[in-house]
């Protein structure tokens, strides 16, 4: 799978692009949230604050904050299959990261080093086989007027490496879209072939013939090719005949279209409506049903790979003396019918299969900001009454 394919589809074809989009959005939504696991109110509030000092500034190009990059990563994980991250010196004394496309990373490096170790598709291994650094081009693949430079060796402490690896010793990532590349090409061909009969189909063309191949007068005359206009009536003479082209539509086309697509959506492991925005005959059971299994698939790569690889290598950056660590919170699932979750939750709750914690998680919110918020909307101060003017101000 060559990446400039994937991203080629991920930019260029509409069914793709519109997968990758609702995929990437699924993965981390507005951002992944995390909730201290300290000790101590204050001891949280203060990291609370801190966070959100760093997440304003984590972007070490200054395009987004640390939300903002989540997005980035979910994306790049789908198209080109991992995310490189090099850690540098932000504001102050805090952390920023700047993400490297993957082909940044010399992946025609592979050889043998001194002391036991090896470097496998630029990435530097110890005898024991532990990452120790990471070799990188010092320009990007999109750069223009570059010349050529060596590879930068960069240490494993300062990158991050984001990938989810589908076989055992693995070293780096395969596209999301590997499995549909090949498909997606021949579905843009098809659709071209398709609409390319459509435009002949509606072409009206006629044939002049001299059925006797007599000497006949032209019917049409002079050099001009013949043409027809609306309403007219044309008598041709003795020995002349007009034949039209009646070209024949591709049978079915419609139902193997949708099977493509679906063909296409398995692939991705999403629903085809994420593709084609196609909700004919479904209902409330037949969505529900069918974004269970990708709801299972997203948190898969949610708990899986970016929380251990990307953001808890960030909270210990930002936090480096913390022991306790973090809880990640995604962004809670919109629901077809919020009011039957509802249902269901507070059934759940009263039967005690679940508690508010693990409810309130589920929402992306964590069960202190909501006890706070809700004792403040019950203990609201009462409105201060209106003072008296002073009667020079009345004056």
């Amino acid at each position: 799978c060559k990446i400039a394919d994937a991203r080629h589809l991920a930019v260029n074809n509409p069914l793709i692009a519109s997968g990758v989009r609702n995929l990437a959005v699924s993965l981390t939504g507005a951002g992944i949230v995390p909730t201290s696991l300290a000790k101590g109110k204050r001891r949280k509030a203060q990291m609370a604050r801190a966070w959100q000092a760093f997440c304003r500034v984590a972007d070490a190009d200054g395009r987004t904050d640390f939300n903002g990059l989540q997005a980035a990563v979910a994306r790049e994980l789908i198209v080109g299959g991992e995310v490189f991250g090099q850690i540098v010196d932000g504001e102050g004394d805090l952390p920023a990261l700047r993400l490297i496309p993957p082909e940044q990373v010399d992946e025609s490096m592979t050889r043998p080093i001194d002391g036991g170790g090896y470097i496998v598709q630029g990435i530097e291994f110890d005898a024991q086989g532990r990452r120790v650094a990471y070799h990188v081009f010092p320009h990007k693949p999109t750069d223009l007027f570059t010349t050529y430079a060596p590879p930068v060796r960069i240490p494993a402490a300062e990158m991050l490496h984001i990938f989810e690896p589908v076989a055992a010793g693995q070293v780096r990532g395969v596209s999301w879209l590997a499995p549909v590349i090949l498909t997606a090409s021949e579905f843009d061909q098809l659709c071209d072939a398709l609409l390319t009969g459509a435009k002949v189909a509606a072409m009206f063309a006629g044939f002049l013939t001299n059925v006797n191949d007599t000497s006949g007068e032209d019917p049409f005359g002079g050099d001009e090719m013949p043409s027809l206009e609306p309403g007219t009536l044309q008598k041709l003479p003795g020995g002349w005949d007009a034949k039209f082209t009646t070209p024949q539509q591709a049978q079915q086309t419609g139902e193997f279209v949708k099977a493509q697509i679906r063909q296409l959506a398995a692939g991705l492991g999403v629903p085809s409506h994420w593709l084609d925005g196609d909700l004919t005959g479904a209902n409330y059971s037949s969505l529900r049903a069918g974004l269970l299994p990708v709801r299972a698939r997203c948190e898969q790569v949610q708990y899986l790979t970016i929380v251990p690889q990307f953001l808890n290598p960030i909270w210990a950056e930002v936090f480096p003396d913390d022991q306790d660590g973090a809880d990640w919170l995604p962004p809670a699932w919109q629901q077809v019918d919020p009011l039957k979750q509802v249902q269901a939750d507070a059934a759940e709750l009263e039967a005690g299969l679940t508690s508010r914690r693990k409810l309130i998680a589920a929402r992306g919110w964590t069960i202190e900001d909501v006890d706070a918020e809700r004792a403040a909307d019950t203990h609201k101060p009462a409105p201060s009454k209106p003072q008296p003017k002073d009667k020079e101000e009345d004056e």
